[in-house]
């Protein structure tokens, strides 16, 4: 990957425990691996964080800023790619997904041509996901191409009528990532290479290809627990087809807070018409959060809110995202977490690194 023409913000290591590092220390001794975080607040100022071990048999240190598989951020690439070419008059935001894969969604109460681009976006298509039908074992080291995934998940039924209810779907995104292939005649990953990460400058950003199972740059190993009572097993290695449009990318926490912050606050990725309709958002029932065109409105404890995504994938998970005023923070975790209270962990030390 060439490095773009803008380098990213510097960081400024932490120098004394402040309430970020302390809310990482926490997570690691509530059995995380390591934990990383990168903030910046609406002056420009980066900090980055590490807390735990990068190699669990080794005990070697966490790279600053290390590499992590970013999961189902890959989705807000995606949706950008859409919309960049919704603004291009290439798609139509509210065109029948038929018109760009004729007779690829059918099934029982499934028909491409009564659900929008749109709906696929915002995850209000009623297409059910695919994912609880791929095991952990494939996920390591089965190559899916994309229309494997959607014949899997097409073996379902609807899960409601287009458009009357709010579900999470991995394969609306792989559904919107063939729709990309299909109006550009290019494959997905050189089309967000092209017009994002090239364009803003995401050094350590890329989209894995066929066969790259490994993590390019330096980065913390991730862990997975494969079954209830068993110990982390070691997980870097793995195919990420199965994430493909939905989750297959890798990045840091900084190149995901200048990722974020170019979308919410910069001009080089949308047009105002565009980003106003990645960010007119639908409620998620029994939570305070809100989903978007691929973005998430999260509210903040101290008042406000924030936009970004966030993705599990096996080995790692990432939250985070940006205020309207600039202020940006990215957390990642080596395993993903099971218990309740360690999920809000990750999000709250987001919630903190905003608020402080």
């Amino acid at each position: 990957m060439t490095a773009g023409a803008l380098a990213p913000p510097a960081a400024v290591a932490a120098t004394r425990p402040d309430a970020v590092q302390q809310g990482l220390n926490a997570l690691v001794r509530g059995g995380q691996p390591a934990a990383l975080a990168s903030v910046e607040d609406a002056g420009g100022r980066a900090r980055t964080y590490t807390a735990g071990v990068g190699d669990l048999a080794t005990g070697a240190k966490v790279p600053r800023d290390g590499q992590v598989r970013i999961g189902s951020n890959t989705k807000t690439f995606t949706a950008v790619v859409v919309l960049q070419l919704v603004g291009e008059g290439k798609i139509g935001l509210d065109g029948w997904v038929d018109t760009y894969l004729p007779g690829v969604v059918r099934g029982k109460g499934l028909d491409g041509g009564k659900i929008t681009v749109r709906q696929l976006l915002q995850h209000t298509s009623g297409i059910p996901d695919y994912g609880a039908d791929i095991s952990d074992e494939e996920m390591l080291h089965r190559y899916f191409e994309p229309r494997d995934l959607v014949d899997v998940a097409l073996k379902h039924g609807a899960e409601f009528e287009p458009g009357k209810k709010w579900s999470y779907s991995n394969t609306n995104y792989v559904l919107a990532g063939l729709i990309v292939q299909k109006v550009t005649g290019r494959p997905l990953a050189e089309e967000i290479d092209r017009r994002i990460v090239r364009r803003i400058g995401l050094r350590h950003t890329y989209f894995p290809g066929q066969g790259d199972r490994g993590i390019r740059e330096a980065h913390p190993k991730g862990y997975h627990r494969m079954k209830k009572g068993e110990p982390l097993r070691d997980v870097t290695r793995l195919d990420p087809s199965a994430g493909w449009a939905a989750g297959q990318m890798i990045s840091t926490n900084s190149d995901l807070n200048r990722f974020f912050g170019e979308l919410i606050g910069g001009d080089r990725l949308l047009r105002e018409a565009q980003r106003k309709q990645m960010r007119t958002t639908v409620p998620i029932a029994g939570t305070e959060f809100h989903y978007g065109l691929g973005l998430m409105k999260r509210p903040l404890s101290c008042g406000g809110f924030y936009w970004g995504h966030g993705g599990d994938i096996t080995g790692y998970e990432t939250r985070g995202g940006v205020t309207d005023d600039g202020r940006a923070a990215n957390v990642a975790v080596t395993s993903i977490p099971t218990e309740a209270e360690a999920v809000k962990g990750v999000t709250g030390v987001v919630d903190t690194a905003l608020c402080g």
